[in-house]
């Protein structure tokens, strides 16, 4: 555990502020509770606590700490620095980050976490998942302990099972659980009930606080949205704050004015193009870095001169030109041909045409292409200028074409190569005017959210540019220029194709391209050619100091100018160091090293002026980090490691003017020691964005305000998107770049300064690319030392041995990393990805993202939400080879990144969830009464119509056994057909008339008597497929006086997940006697069967399939309606297995009362696709035809895996009026005729005859399904009222069932946050977290419900949640258990209201929460009509944070984060949220799905994630109903059964 930073004595805490120690004592209470994370914890005592701090120091000298200590993460701990000892090919460590004392205090950092054990399991990953990765598959570890209660949640205990379809877990039988408080099933893993918990929380935060928080009344909870808002980090009162006075405005010296500079850039080509024509101009290379053409001045400006007559007169006809003056061309060369470039450009300069130089697209579908394409539309640009190598290389149709790439609009392509030109006439010269303001090119810029804008530069800013550019690099003619940078764009166009013309320079182009085959080749131009000034970045530098030892015949003395272009990244003080240090000995002198600070906007901000040999070397600055955070500069004296050194960009540039504003808000003036974003004042910046009126006033035309809100003059400032601040003599520095800024909990943060962190993870001290091995010399003396300590760069050579205590330590190159943040509750989190060496195991992977981790948190004080590890060379590229930033979050946002690795934290930084629900103590029945009588709401109960005022002329009344009305119907009507059952053909492969029905129910019942010797009141279980056979064997068994059990039979093919259920109900039903088929039989007795169960000790077997015509001499008649007819069975998604006795007369009253609500007579006909084992389903299947007489067309669900049209070609067939299904038959038609209701209608399909449509469910009715469903199938006739839902239970099978009359399912919003907290507050559509709920049916005939409160059983209001009881005569009669449990049955089925119900009324409890409302509509009784609205079961709903979740909910949101879900469960693991997600995509899409199912649940829920499992489709277990079975799933997942694809422990 860390150490707490600051640790008072208890007389220290005794002299705080009572206030304070209250605090204190809620942060312990939180953290013993769990409700907040050890690392949590710490953070807000140090804030507690510091502004005390000199006050503890006095009580308490053994206590001091240092107040900068940060706390160790929670994240992995690793006991050891991962062993790196393998070469890797391919990729380069981005040496813009490279820094030796950062490397040092990133490692010093980590050595404090050296001897912590790794707290974190490593995730879980298929071997096939990636195949790059050569490690084996690992199972969760058997004995990693428990993870931390960071939830404060519940669990409920369950024993280790395999995972089985309606597989109760062994012993789990309704009635046999000791506990008679349902609140029972959700203890904590210590024994603690919630409520007591919860109660002893309360009463120890009254003690302390003196003062309770009382939420008001009329809701009993606090909306939490403001607290959230308010959660997020406020302004720590002792961050350091800006002390200086208000900086002023600073000046650069005055632009020379001299007489020979010319009036435009386009007038200096002319002169030197005329008078030295055969002065080299520029040299461009081969690909092995050798000269390979050199353009003169004078072929420069003939060759400029011919393409601008040609575009101007030879593309169009004279009266329609293709191009003319003021119209924009894009200019598309590769960056090796730098000579094209340059003749193109000029030549749009000579014809008036603005250029837009861009990139050359590689394929369709280039990172960034889009954008790019969107600029150009903008531009209004139909035509491409490039050469014809380059046109000959874009990719091409099968027609030989040029694709249309994505996002761009049709072009016209023009190449400039010379024979392609026409010579313009002795007569013709172009139009040089005198630079104004006409803009002359625009250059693209890339924004941090991706969007390309397009720099306008105007030919007045370009010339003011290149003539400042001269005078502070103190140019002159004929000088050698060595540029290594981009010749389109920023620098290297200014530089080396502005300023070389303006000068009469020489450039030595060096591309990308030869620095990648040969790193030293832009040393050797500089040493062949004298050069005066080179231009490079700090990557290049890094390669030459790399391939040094190739050839040290080098000499560097004729540079004066080595102009570092991003200088303006603070890690290049260490390039610059190093590459000193090493050819200062060639020659290089100290004074030539020239930093400098650009930017698209302001271009040139800030240069160092080439120094005086001798002169001293500009200072630099040492800031502390934690300060940089802030946005002050404090010098770091401390801890040196959080501390930053950056150098100078040298003075603000000449005839310019400089300023430091508040980088958010209206421009404010920052102070002296502050940091703010650089803006700049001059004619050499950029224009407008073209096309952007807005962004450009914000940008461009900014004027600065002072503290009181008044502007400091008129002059307009560009924002140059560089943060920095002015130092001592004027001295410009830069600490970072807008884009770069991530703000989390209002502190700021630099990407760059984390991607440096991490690079320095690694021990690096040098990195070649290519096939080469980078060398670390590390003193053998310090070896036992934590850390590897950084010494000054030396390469070994012949003339420079190693020392004799050195040894050779063989050094892998580094990841490339991209840093970016994403927004997620109400606050930026960061994300970091990096790429993967190829040859990485995931355990040197997961120890150096640990690592990573742990270096982030000490050196930033800041928490990473994401670390990715992505395959090499797979993240989206920028022309240059560095990561496409903006690209790279969208891929990670939409789940397109692909990682092979992540490792997700949001519980170190995610610090603003709400605090956990707090339940009020001493809100008892009375008070939820006055609350209600107060808000003026009636009690929410309702009831169905009053089977007694119904009268009915069938003489089915006077019998009250369903064995009577069978025997009458066979007398009345013998050949009426009740039963005709299909196959997937549609074919009819069985009917049953009423006398065929009876005589085989005779045959079986005698056979139960001769073969089974069996008494009445025996029990027996019914083992068929579903068909009339099924139905044949219940009533046989009603004739012997026997009980019927149904039970599903095994599944052949899966008999050891299958055949266990069956055992068990036999086992528990104490049967006697099953009943099945031949097939069956053989399947129970099998050697298959042996290996799943006993199969030695089954009851008596009898199969019906050959029956005797043998008839029972008298049938048999119970003496009571009360007596038992028969068992229903049911796993429950809980896993609990569940059997009910039903009586005579409650299968008398539910037949009775669904003919009433359906109106089914004899003449009806209805189709049945259920599932006819349990619940409403069998009622259906087997009960309602015999009593009402109509005819019932049966379809088993699983005909319809072979023939997806059956069910509704039956419909159809037959013209069904009703129709009854399954939610699992419902989603199996609109999954898989989604995209064939063409062939419906070809089949001649039409399903207007449908009235009623039911799915049957025990379930929230699923809303979205079913409008699904009406959506798909309206187009074949289907009315959208005509599909509806049941709502049974348990206890009750049939409370709800919408049937023919009364007004249309009701459907209302409710708030999702409410119903965590218990309550029901209704929303309009389309409000935030809101959540659509329907109807589920109309209340059946007899039955009376009414909303309790679970807890008081005390009624509720109306609209107000509870659980739903149920008063009916078909009410089941009590469960069926081995043990009687008069307290469980007396609770579920015979319990009382405790207060409110004079008339005493008995009661069943459903489990079910919900709630009634009155509507305005009007009921079949002429009254007002009362909805009753099902938000789920109890026993599933999850307690977190003291908040009750259903996993419905979570579920359907994280179902619709990404297209690869298929399905999803969620459970808890202790005290952990654990998502499985089923993937139907590619395995390479699995742990994309992480961040975005953490993202979701905290968003949208206030949940973090602690697991998400990735697993293949069809792993979750679902039931015949369509329901999930969570808890076998948790149990398969812990039994390490699920085969995971990934497992991700968010922890």
């Amino acid at each position: 555990m860390a150490e707490r930073g600051l640790e008072p004595s208890p007389a220290a805490v005794a002299a705080l502020p009572p206030e304070v120690r209250a605090q204190l004592a809620e942060l312990e209470l939180e953290l013993s509770e769990g409700d907040i994370t050890q690392k949590g914890y710490e953070k807000k005592r140090s804030k507690l606590l510091s502004p005390y701090s000199p006050q503890i120091q006095e009580t308490d000298s053994t206590g001091q700490k240092d107040r900068n200590q940060t706390p160790a993460p929670t994240p992995a701990q690793t006991s050891a620095p991962s062993k790196y000892h393998r070469s890797r090919s391919g990729g380069a460590r981005d040496e813009r980050y490279r820094s030796d004392i950062h490397t040092e205090a990133v490692q010093a950092a980590l050595a404090k976490h050296k001897e912590q054990k790794m707290a974190l399991p490593m995730p879980t990953k298929r071997r096939s998942t990636f195949v790059q990765s050569p490690a084996d598959a690992c199972t969760p570890p058997e004995n990693v302990s428990a993870p931390p209660d960071v939830t404060a949640t519940t669990s409920s205990s369950s024993s280790l099972r395999p995972a089985n379809i309606d597989l109760p877990p062994s012993g789990i039988v309704k009635g046999m659980h000791k506990g008679s408080n349902r609140s029972s099933l959700m203890d904590t893993a210590d024994g603690v009930p919630v409520s007591s918990r919860v109660s002893t929380k309360i009463q120890q935060l009254l003690s302390t606080l003196k003062r309770p928080k009382r939420p008001p009344l009329k809701e009993f909870f606090v909306d939490d949205s403001e607290e959230i808002v308010e959660g997020i980090p406020r302004p720590d009162p002792n961050q350091p704050k800006p002390e200086g006075r208000q900086m002023m405005p600073v000046k650069g010296e005055p632009l020379g004015v001299i007489c020979n500079w010319p009036p435009a850039l386009e007038s200096a080509l002319q002169r030197w193009g005329s008078t030295q024509a055969k002065c080299p101009c520029l040299t461009g290379l081969d690909m092995s870095g050798k000269p390979v053409y050199t353009l003169t001045y004078g072929k420069l400006w003939s060759r400029s001169l011919k393409l601008a007559y040609t575009l101007l007169n030879k593309l169009g006809t004279k009266n329609e030109p293709v191009l003319k003056p003021g119209d924009r061309v894009a200019l598309v060369y590769p960056n090796n041909d730098p000579v094209m470039f340059m003749v193109a450009f000029y030549g749009c300069l000579l014809a008036e045409v603005i250029p837009v130089p861009i990139e050359v697209p590689l394929t369709r579908k280039d990172a960034g292409g889009q954008q790019i394409g969107f600029l150009l539309g903008s531009c209004g640009i139909a035509l491409a200028l490039t050469s014809e190598i380059c046109l000959k290389g874009l990719p091409k149709t099968q027609n030989g074409e040029i694709v249309q790439f994505k996002g761009w609009p049709r072009l016209k392509w023009v190449v400039t190569d010379s024979k392609y030109l026409s010579k313009p006439p002795k007569d013709w010269q172009p139009h040089i005017s005198p630079a104004g303001t006409e803009p002359a090119y625009i250059e693209y810029k890339t924004s941090k959210e991706g969007s390309v804008m397009g720099v306008t530069v105007s030919r007045l800013a370009m010339l003011s540019h290149c003539q400042a550019l001269s005078q502070a690099c103190n140019y002159s003619e004929g000088e050698a220029v060595v540029n290594v940078l981009d010749f389109k764009k920023d620098a290297g166009l200014w530089h080396g194709m502005f300023a070389n013309v303006m000068n009469k320079m020489h450039t030595i182009s060096v591309p990308y391209s030869v620095m990648k085959t040969c790193p030293l080749s832009w040393v050797q131009r500089v040493h062949a050619h004298k050069a005066k000034v080179a231009l490079v970045k700090c990557r290049d530098l890094h390669w030459a100091m790399m391939a040094h030892r190739d050839q040290r015949d080098v000499s560097l003395n004729s540079l004066r100018m080595l102009i570092v272009t991003d200088g303006a990244n603070p890690w290049s003080v260490s390039s610059c160091d190093a590459f000193l240090s090493l050819f200062q000995s060639h020659g290089l002198k100290p004074e030539a090293i020239c930093p400098c600070a650009t930017s698209a906007e302001a271009m040139t901000v800030a240069i160092r002026r080439p120094g005086v040999p001798g002169a001293p070397l500009p200072g630099r600055a040492i800031l502390s980090m934690n300060g940089l955070s802030y946005g002050v500069i404090r010098v770091n004296t401390e801890d040196k490691n959080s501390a930053l050194t950056v150098q100078d960009v040298g003075h603000v540039m000449p005839g310019g003017m400089m300023c430091i504003v508040k980088p958010d808000g209206p421009p404010q003036l920052c102070k002296t020691d502050e940091i703010g974003e650089i803006c700049v004042s001059s004619r050499t910046g950029g224009m407008t964005y073209f096309g952007l009126a807005g962004v450009t006033k914000n940008t461009f035309e900014v004027i600065p305000v002072a503290s009181s809100g008044s502007p400091v003059g008129d002059v307009p400032f560009i924002r140059s998107g560089l943060l920095g601040f002015v130092g001592p003599g004027s001295l410009v520095f830069v600490v970072g770049k807008m884009d770069g800024l991530l703000m989390v909990s209002g502190r700021r943060h630099n990407a760059d300064d984390i991607v440096a962190t991490g690079l320095a993870v690694e021990s690096i001290k040098t990195v070649y690319r290519g096939r080469h091995t980078g060398l670390l010399a590390v003193p053998q003396t310090c070896q036992a030392r934590p850390y590897l300590r950084t010494f000054p760069l030396s390469v070994p050579s012949a003339r420079n041995p190693l020392p004799p205590d050195l040894r050779v330590a063989r050094v892998l190159t580094s990841f490339r990393i991209a840093v970016f943040s994403v927004s997620v509750f109400y606050d930026e989190r960061i994300v970091v990805v990096a790429e993967q060496r190829p040859d990485a195991s995931e355990e040197d992977s997961f120890q150096w993202m640990s690592r990573v981790l742990q270096a982030i948190d000490s050196i930033h004080q800041v928490g990473v939400y994401c670390l990715a590890l992505v395959p090499a060379n797979t993240l989206p590229k920028t022309p240059l080879g560095g990561i496409h930033i903006s690209q790279t979050k969208q891929l990670f946002l939409e789940g397109s990144l692909h990682p092979c690795n992540i490792l997700m934290c949001p519980h170190t930084c995610v610090t603003n969830l709400p605090k956990p629900r707090q339940k009020q103590p001493g809100v008892g029945p009375a008070s939820v009464m006055v609350g209600n009588l107060v808000a003026g709401k009636r009690i929410a109960q309702a009831a169905g119509r009053d089977l007694g005022q119904i009268e009915e002329n069938d003489l089915v009344r006077k019998h009250q056994f369903l064995a009577e009305i069978l025997q009458w119907r066979a007398q009345a009507t013998p050949d009426h057909v009740l039963f005709m059952l299909l196959n997937a053909k549609g074919t009819t492969v069985c009917t049953a008339s009423c006398l065929q029905l009876h005589k085989r129910a005779e045959r079986i019942a005698s056979v139960l008597g001769d073969k089974g010797h069996l008494n009445a009141g025996d029990n027996v279980v019914l083992l068929y497929p579903p068909g009339i056979e099924l139905i044949a064997a219940f009533y046989g068994c009603l004739y012997a006086g026997c009980v019927p059990v149904t039970v599903r039979p095994p599944h052949a093919q899966n008999l050891t997940a299958t055949l266990p259920t069956v055992r068990m109900i036999v086992d528990v039903s104490k049967a006697a006697c099953i009943l099945t088929t031949q097939t069956l039989m053989r399947l129970l007795k099998s050697r298959e069967a042996a290996a799943a169960v006993d199969v030695k000790t089954w009851p008596t077997i009898i199969d019906t399939d050959d029956l005797p015509r043998k008839r029972l001499p008298q049938l048999y008649k119970p003496p009571t309606p009360e007596m038992l007819a028969y068992l229903d069975f049911s796993v429950s998604t809980t896993g609990m297995l569940t059997g009910v006795k039903m009586s005579h007369s409650a299968v008398n009253a539910l037949c009775r009362a669904i003919k009433l609500q359906c109106e089914l007579y004899s003449s009806r006909q209805i189709a049945i696709c259920l599932d006819p084992y349990c619940g409403l389903g069998f009622a259906l299947w087997c009960l309602c035809s015999v009593y009402s007489g109509h005819q019932s067309v049966l379809i088993p669900p699983l005909e319809l895996e072979n023939n997806l049209f059956l069910w509704l070609a039956t419909v159809n067939q037959y013209k069904i009026r009703d129709t009854f299904c399954s939610y699992s038959v419902m989603e199996l038609c609109t999954k898989g005729l989604g995209n064939q209701v063409e062939v419906l209608k070809t089949r001649g399909i039409n399903l207007s005859c449908i009235r009623t449509c039911v799915v049957v469910a025990e379930e929230r009715p699923r809303i979205t399904l079913q409008q699904s469903f009406s959506k798909l199938f309206k187009d074949v006739g289907l009315s959208p009222r005509a599909v509806s839902t049941t709502f049974g239970s348990r206890v009750n099978v049939a409370i709800c069932l919408q049937g023919t009359s009364g007004p249309d399912p009701t459907t209302v919003y409710v708030d999702l946050k409410s119903l965590r907290h218990d309550r029901v507050r209704l929303v309009e559509r389309g409000a935030p977290q809101s959540l659509l709920l329907s109807e589920s049916g109309k209340i059946l005939p007899g039955v009376k419900v009414v909303i309790v409160n679970p807890e008081t059983k005390g009624p509720v209001g109306d609209s107000h949640l509870g659980e739903i009881w149920v008063n009916s005569p078909h009410t089941a009669s009590g469960y069926y258990t081995i043990y009687d449990s008069e307290t469980l049955q007396a609770d579920h089925f015979n319990t009382r209201l405790s207060f409110g119900d004079a008339a005493q009324t008995l009661w069943a409890r459903t489990g079910y929460l919900g709630f009634v409302r009155r509507t305005e509509l009007t009921a079949a009784t002429g009254e007002r009509h009362d909805a009753l609205y099902v938000v789920g079961a109890l026993d599933e709903t999850l307690e977190l944070r003291g908040l009750r979740y259903h996993p419905i909910d979570i579920e359907t949101s994280v179902s619709r984060v990404h297209r690869s879900i298929a399905e999803c469960a969620v459970f808890t693991w202790t005290n952990l949220l654990v998502v499985v997600v089923e993937l139907c995509g590619s395995e390479q899409e699995a742990l994309d799905l992480v961040p975005l199912v953490t993202n979701v649940v905290l968003e949208e829920h206030y949940l973090i994630v602690g697991v998400v499992v990735v697993v293949d489709p069809g792993v979750i277990p679902i039931n015949s109903r369509g329901e999930k079975q969570r808890m076998h799933l948790r149990d398969s997942f812990l039994a390490d059964q699920l085969d995971p694809i990934y497992v991700a422990y968010n922890m």
